[in-house]
């Protein structure tokens, strides 16, 4: 069974509202929805969605590289195609891997009649995934968004800080924090807002506060500052777009607690697994986020999230931030996101675009 078609059609999909952070704003999201099909008439999809701000290629490397692999794999067996990303050169372009490898999976899972989690595992899948709210940035809407939250059954609430000064957003935070019932925590996501003084402020002001964890703390990390804040904190600090600024080394060592796996920056589900299955085996836990990508990349995402197993909060309750979306996104329920029933990533694209 070979490769007939190979398609892959630009998106733009505008959110509800600005998605804001220390790193910038963000009014839409574009890529490309991926789309394979064999000779016997199955289908696979896959999303590039190229985000430079998070350690992506440009959209017009990702793009030639979409073209290029069109070219290569038309008339190849999927899973010679799959074997094939396998070359060094397909991960200067991890977006653009990503969205392939993705639609390659997905029909070798639906050809296999098993979903894409299980087939990753190798063993029966997960029906769903932990999610965690996600109440965008700090501002007068918060508390109401987090009591929202609350009540629709989220116990873990992300939020993004480090966009004002800390003696304006700490008195926030720990007001926040005052108003969770007990067992519910806030994971809070600074974006490499601050320098080494200014994350020690920080550290000290969440002292036994109801804390998950602190995602990417110092605008320039090192393997050193790092470890001198993880050691002031008893909750994880989190490496996420900043990844590649630290050495391999820092990752192994027990420097970093946790890690962010986003699937566009790390070139698809299979490297993603084998970093996220090293780093365990050195005592780290692993979360995945969306990158605000279409339900394309959601699904796969979440099917991530099932293949790594553990019962951790993932950031994958995002799409409501989207205005318009290429197909039906996987519903939330009471903080858990259910994977769709049958084989494959289980996405279906709109009959037009949305």
């Amino acid at each position: 069974m070979t490769l007939r078609t190979f398609t892959f059609e630009p998106y733009r999909l505008p959110f509800r509202q600005q998605w804001r952070s220390a790193a910038g704003g963000l009014d839409q999201r574009e890529g490309w929805l991926v789309r394979l099909e064999d000779d016997y008439g199955g289908v696979g999809y896959g999303d590039c969605a190229p985000l430079p701000g998070i350690g992506t290629e440009p959209p017009a490397a990702a793009a030639a590289a979409l073209v290029q692999w069109q070219q290569r794999f038309r008339g190849l067996e999927a899973a010679t195609a799959l074997e094939a990303l396998n070359d060094a050169a397909s991960f200067d372009t991890p977006a653009a891997r990503a969205g392939v490898e993705s639609a390659l999976l997905d029909l070798l899972a639906r050809r296999n009649g098993r979903s894409l989690n299980a087939s990753i595992r190798g063993c029966d899948c997960r029906q769903r995934v932990r999610v965690n709210a996600s109440l965008g940035s700090l501002g007068p809407h918060t508390a109401d968004a987090l009591e929202s939250a609350l009540e629709a059954g989220f116990q873990v609430l992300k939020l993004k800080i480090g966009l004002a000064p800390a003696s304006q957003e700490i008195p926030l935070v720990q007001a926040l924090c005052r108003r969770l019932p007990a067992g519910s925590t806030l994971r809070l996501d600074a974006n490499q807002a601050w320098q080494e003084g200014d994350a020690r402020s920080w550290l000290d002001a969440l002292a036994g506060l109801p804390i998950d964890a602190l995602e990417e703390p110092l605008a320039q990390p090192s393997a050193p500052a790092w470890a001198a804040l993880q050691a002031r904190a008893a909750f994880p600090l989190a490496l996420d777009e900043s990844l590649a600024d630290l050495p391999q080394a820092a990752l192994f060592d027990g420097t970093v607690r946790r890690l962010i796996l986003k699937l566009p920056r790390l070139g698809g589900f299979l490297p993603a697994v084998a970093l996220a299955q090293r780093f365990a085996a050195a005592g780290g836990d692993c979360i995945v986020t969306s990158s605000l990508e279409s339900a394309c990349g959601l699904l796969a995402a979440a099917h991530l999230a099932a293949a790594l197993g553990g019962d951790l909060a993932h950031g994958l309750a995002t799409a409501e931030w989207l205005a318009t979306d290429l197909g039906a996104p996987p519903p939330v329920a009471a903080g858990y996101l259910p994977l769709p029933a049958g084989p494959g990533l289980g996405f279906q694209p709109f009959a037009t675009p949305a």
